[in-house]
């Protein structure tokens, strides 16, 4: 099912942009490239625009203040071919832990400690290199180009 979001939807002081990753870690810094992209040519200057290395139980806490969130993140999921985008429903699961904790578990607290469920979506850019190393693979820096028009950016000025 596609999903009818494009990235100007996000940009009120009621969304949030979250890009997660690791620059030092070549195509695990996909998630903050984007984020860069976006903060460099202030494409969304009303959104609350954020990066962090991982995910914190204490982003409940942050996305609970929001209606609508968009993570980005690099995947190593086989089946995406360049870039895809998905809802994230609330859902506890096994990764409650401090290096591995989901999106839907990040939901699911928000839900049971906020009273809260924003709409959450999650951009996954498809990366290729994991290594300690800094630098976005030729691949990965296509799949980010691709990423920086999936959502139909607002035209820079």
């Amino acid at each position: 099912m596609a999903l009818n979001i494009q990235l100007s939807d996000f940009n009120n002081s009621d969304s949030l942009v979250y890009g997660i990753g690791n620059i030092g870690r070549q195509d695990d810094g996909l998630g903050w490239a984007f984020i860069d992209w976006i903060e460099e040519n202030n494409i969304l200057p009303k959104a609350e625009v954020t990066k962090h290395y991982q995910l914190h139980l204490e982003d409940a806490d942050l996305i609970s203040y929001k209606k609508k969130v968009l993570f980005i993140d690099a995947t190593k999921e086989l089946d995406i071919e360049d870039v895809d985008l998905v809802k994230v429903e609330p859902c506890l699961d096994f990764s409650f832990t401090s290096h591995d904790i989901s999106i839907a578990s990040i939901l699911a607290t928000c839900q049971l400690c906020f009273k809260a469920v924003p709409e959450v979506y999650l951009l996954k850019i498809k990366g290729y290199e994991w290594e300690l190393k800094i630098g976005i693979t030729k691949n990965a820096e296509a799949n980010l180009k691709k990423a920086k028009t999936f959502l139909e950016p607002i035209s820079l000025v």
